[in-house]
């Protein structure tokens, strides 16, 4: 989003007239950065034989899901309806990799008929798959490296205490599991947390993965995850993809050499890919002042985008109505009934009642992590793609909260007692 001639736009589209046309709140989705993060990675990679699974848990619209296909990306998916949603938008099922967690052992039978790649992350369901399919089905396995990394608890998910993944500490249970039902492993995965920004993190997971590899004859690919680092705000650290992509080719290329043969090398990136491609759109209901803070209250809160009061997570705020105006400081809240502060002690330029701000960095677990809380409605969604702007969802109804609950009649019920 560039400011021109006094507008912000996005791919030279002015971003009020987007808000007057499909109305806010608004997700819009910048379809040139995602393609830009893509290439960016495969650039950093261009010596290994590399794929990125794209995860489409930080953002599942179809027609995100279509974009990335047609930029060249494979899927990863978290729960059977996400691996269907990838079907549907074109995906090989061989594509698609499927990491569930604590599911059903039918939710993976589901998946193996579907004929993706399995990827299992506990030791009962890896008896239940070896038992039921012995050496017949391929799968790939989880590790926990056991290395705590991450910008939040809440998304650091390679320590002792993380739920995901099957220990290193159990890698002999694990091996007798796998010799005794004859499981053929094709891959191992792991995946230590988001909003990581040392390449040598990586490095020092990688080494166990590959340490352990050795005991695993048939791998086919290796799998480290993502939780590259984006920016924020105005000179934050980031993931050096530049620096991650030598040293980790460096040291994959190595031990494929000692492995005695080429493995693929997979990432799983969505924050990555999606978070600074997306923008949310809000309108200033009130301004109100209190003894102690002057509060900007919007047509939005914690049900259009949970992650500030979930995680603490900072988001950069604009007021695109009046971008040459002194600053000011506000509080930035919702119009949801909780505490729903999107950002505290703000410096915007002057907010009137009316005014669109923006909240930057929306395009990974915005949408995706929305809720009808308080009876309130999603928003609609906004792919600009060459250019032009595109309606990728429409906003919701009270329609579409009610659709499927069923009405009771009392006065008819009561008369059949």
């Amino acid at each position: 989003m560039q400011l021109i001639d006094n507008r912000y736009c996005i791919q030279n589209i002015d971003v009020i007239s987007l808000c007057e046309q499909f109305g806010t709140p608004l997700y819009v989705y910048d379809a040139e950065k995602m393609k830009t993060q893509v290439e960016s990675l495969q650039k950093a990679f261009l010596g290994v034989p590399m794929k990125i699974k794209y995860a489409c848990k930080a953002l599942n619209n179809i027609s995100v899901l279509k974009l990335f296909k047609h930029y060249g990306t494979g899927l990863d998916t978290v729960s059977i309806q996400e691996v269907y949603l990838g079907l549907k938008a074109g995906f090989e099922p061989e594509e698609i990799i499927f990491t569930p967690n604590c599911v059903d052992f039918e939710e993976i039978q589901q998946a193996v008929r579907l004929g993706v790649v399995v990827n299992i992350d506990n030791i009962s369901i890896l008896e239940q798959f070896g038992h039921t399919y012995g050496s017949s089905v391929p799968c790939c396995i989880r590790l926990n490296p056991h290395i705590l990394a991450g910008g939040n608890h809440k998304i650091s998910t390679g320590h002792i205490d993380s739920k995901f993944g099957i220990s290193v500490l159990q890698s002999r249970h694990l091996l007798r599991v796998i010799k005794t039902y004859n499981i053929q492993v094709t891959g191992l995965h792991m995946h230590t947390g988001s909003d990581i920004v040392d390449a040598d993190v990586f490095l020092q997971a990688a080494n166990i993965l590959f340490e352990i590899a050795t005991d695993f004859p048939d791998l086919e690919f290796m799998d480290f995850g993502s939780g590259f680092k984006v920016a924020y705000k105005a000179g934050d650290i980031t993931t050096d993809i530049t620096d991650l992509g030598k040293k980790l080719s460096s040291a994959f290329q190595k031990f494929c050499q000692n492995y005695g043969r080429q493995l693929e090398l997979w990432f799983e990136p969505g924050k990555f890919l999606v978070s600074e491609a997306g923008y949310f759109f809000v309108k200033t209901n009130v301004i109100k002042t209190t003894p102690a803070t002057v509060f900007v209250g919007v047509n939005s809160g914690l049900n259009h985008l949970v992650r500030p009061m979930m995680y603490d997570a900072y988001h950069e705020i604009l007021n695109v109505s009046n971008p040459l105006a002194p600053k000011r400081v506000y509080t930035v809240v919702g119009y949801i009934c909780e505490t729903d502060t999107f950002g505290w002690d703000r410096k915007l330029n002057e907010v009137r009642e009316g005014d669109i701000l923006v909240i930057k960095n929306a395009g990974a677990y915005g949408f995706t992590m929305s809720s009808q809380y308080n009876a309130r409605t999603r928003p609609a969604e906004v792919l600009i793609y060459e250019g032009k702007p595109y309606l990728i969802r429409k906003a919701e109804t009270l329609e579409d909260i009610l659709k499927n609950q069923i009405e009771l009649q009392f006065e008819q019920l009561a008369e059949n007692f």
